[in-house]
């Protein structure tokens, strides 16, 4: 039989929906979050941004995380990015839980551009094909992004392959991009258990799924000098799961962030 233990990565609220999903289907997950999730440092530019709202084609929100922390500023109810708007502005999504969170939060399918859920990807790459046609010289978009512990928040961007490239894409076409941070991003601080269960997985069959290279790069600083040669992960985009290939995993395996196809990826190699 199958192993079924998987290691959950993603920052804490996220890792236990995504674990109560995956039991749900008959997996055995454990939380180890990887990412830790705050406020901004600075939300007055949070606050400046919502009431620039009207000057932006779009607003592009890189995670679920972005949508939540940056709603959590919304300076009143008005409604935005659906009918009853009066803005015209739009969201941008590169994946469904993100779509997920838009939705929550009052907006409406038809306001929001981002990929399929039948799409073979979900990244900036995706998204720039679906509404690159819509970019206009000196339209703006305003990008919504998280900030980690080394970057200067007030810098106009940080580190970040896709949203970096999707600015690039705009700016080519003549746009104007603007960057809030509204969230920071940092390494969690973990108890002797959860670093004694992380050693043990690198080698005991549990699958590692992986949805952030920062992630990695976090469990990399958290357990130096690991051997992962016995380790399995299933990582839900080619970068990643180049990254997590490069940090010596022996098994990695690509998917989708869709949550069969995850179940599918952990099973195929479990």
């Amino acid at each position: 039989m199958p192993d079924r233990r998987v290691i959950v990565t993603r920052p804490e609220t996220d890792a236990r929906q995504l674990a109560s999903d995956l039991a749900r289907v008959g997996l055995q997950p454990t939380v180890l979050p990887l990412i830790a999730v705050g406020a901004a440092s600075a939300q007055q530019p949070l606050i400046q941004a919502w009431q620039g709202m009207a000057q932006y084609l779009a607003a592009m929100f890189v995670s679920a995380n972005a949508v939540d922390h940056f709603f959590s500023r919304q300076p009143d109810s008005a409604p935005i990015f659906n009918s009853q708007s009066a803005l015209h502005t739009r969201a941008w999504a590169t994946g469904p839980g993100t779509v997920k969170a838009l939705l929550r939060h009052g907006a409406e399918a038809g306001w929001v551009d981002a990929p399929s859920p039948a799409a073979g990807r979900f990244d900036s790459d995706a998204l720039w094909e679906i509404v690159r046609s819509r970019v206009r010289s000196g339209d703006r978009v305003l990008i919504v992004r998280g900030a980690d512990e080394t970057d200067d928040a007030q810098a106009p961007q940080g580190r970040g392959v896709g949203r970096d490239w999707l600015s690039e894409q705009l700016t080519r076409s003549g746009a104007e991009v603007d960057f809030v941070v509204a969230y920071q991003r940092c390494a969690p601080t973990w108890s002797a258990q959860q670093l004694a269960l992380a050693r043990q997985a690198a080698s005991d069959g549990a699958v590692w799924l992986f949805s952030s290279a920062q992630a990695l790069a976090n469990l990399q600083r958290l357990l130096p000098g690991q051997d992962w040669s016995g380790a399995r992960a299933v990582a839900t985009h080619p970068r990643i799961a180049a990254a997590v290939r490069n940090a010596g995993f022996g098994v990695v395996c690509e998917s989708r962030p869709v949550l069969a196809e995850m179940v599918a990826s952990i099973e195929s190699i479990g």
